[in-house]
């Protein structure tokens, strides 16, 4: 019975090792950009936007819709780089486990 209570204990110590990273997860801090850098959005790796920056140049009512294409590229261009970052920090975890290929840990 010795092995199912490393099993056990290596299960609760994997467990408390991801629920490290991911609070670790909302210090990481991504910018998304668009428009050479006219609207920007920071985001933590964890996905909670953080700030938004757009640049007075494009503060006319005539440049509505232009912005609001702007906005949303930059939003899922911080997504993307969050979802990078999150990746990168949770391989970081999971690199000295024993995993199955294609195994994909519940994030």
């Amino acid at each position: 019975m010795k092995n199912i209570e490393d099993i056990m204990a290596m299960a609760q110590n994997v467990q408390a090792e991801l629920e490290k990273a991911q609070a670790n997860l909302d210090t990481i801090e991504v910018e998304g950009q668009s428009g050479g850098g006219l609207v920007k959005v920071r985001a933590s790796a964890k996905g909670r936007i953080l700030g938004v920056e757009i640049d007075p140049s494009l503060l006319q009512p005539s440049e509505k819709g232009m912005v609001e294409d702007l906005v949303a590229a930059a939003f899922n261009d911080a997504r993307a780089k969050a979802d990078a970052a999150s990746s990168t920090e949770m391989s970081k975890l999971t690199s000295g486990m024993p995993l199955p290929p294609g195994f994909k840990l519940p994030f």
